[in-house]
């Protein structure tokens, strides 16, 4: 993600998504972590506060939490005692060196012309079998969200058929009714893929 307003936006809300981080780890985030083994090293892009990058650390795996907001970083320091480090998507360079990737709401912001280079990136970094996640919110093309947040907003069709031509194979696909953080509800669909052995 490198869209200015975008980063702008939780750049100035990191505060906001910290008290919102009371809630629980994503729903989507165990039946993931028990497809695992034990101690697998995980990439998770876009932490943001870190709620999800807890539970993981907390489960016993190995954890690279990676936001391109340094504000999020701090508070998930702060909240749960975590290191991160700051990455944008496009700076992804690892080979072969994580066993999972979990991108849950965060690659709904990439533009849809940037998006199958970031999933070459993703599938280069996972070691072969690896496994990858990530969510996006259902619609019918680009734009930004009521908040001024860029979207990608993709076809189930598409996103799939993007995942595919990275040479990711799809294991798990669900959608399921959601409510945005501009309070607009959608449709979201979740990918679990696998990086072919």
């Amino acid at each position: 993600m490198s869209d200015p307003a975008t980063l702008a936006y939780y750049a100035h809300n990191a505060s906001r998504f910290t008290l919102n981080s009371g809630q629980s780890h994503s729903r989507h985030l165990d039946p993931f972590l028990d497809r695992l083994t034990p101690e697998a090293c995980i990439l998770e892009l876009g932490c943001g506060a870190g709620r999800d990058a807890a539970r993981m650390a907390q489960r016993g795996f190995v954890v690279d939490a990676t936001d391109a907001t340094p504000g999020m970083l701090r508070k998930m320091k702060e909240r749960f005692g975590i290191e991160g480090r700051v990455m944008r998507f496009d700076q992804l360079v690892a080979r072969e060196r994580y066993d999972a990737v979990w991108a849950h709401a965060c690659l709904l912001h990439v533009a849809r012309a940037d998006l199958p280079g970031i999933l070459l990136r993703i599938e280069r970094a996972l070691r072969p079998g690896g496994l990858h996640f990530a969510s996006f919110k259902l619609g019918a093309g680009e734009d930004r969200d009521l908040i001024g947040r860029w979207h990608n907003f993709p076809e189930a069709e598409w996103i799939c058929t993007v995942y595919r031509k990275a040479g990711f194979l799809i294991e798990n696909e669900c959608t399921w009714p959601g409510e945005g953080a501009d309070g607009t509800k959608r449709e979201w669909i979740a990918l679990t893929v696998r990086r072919p052995a």
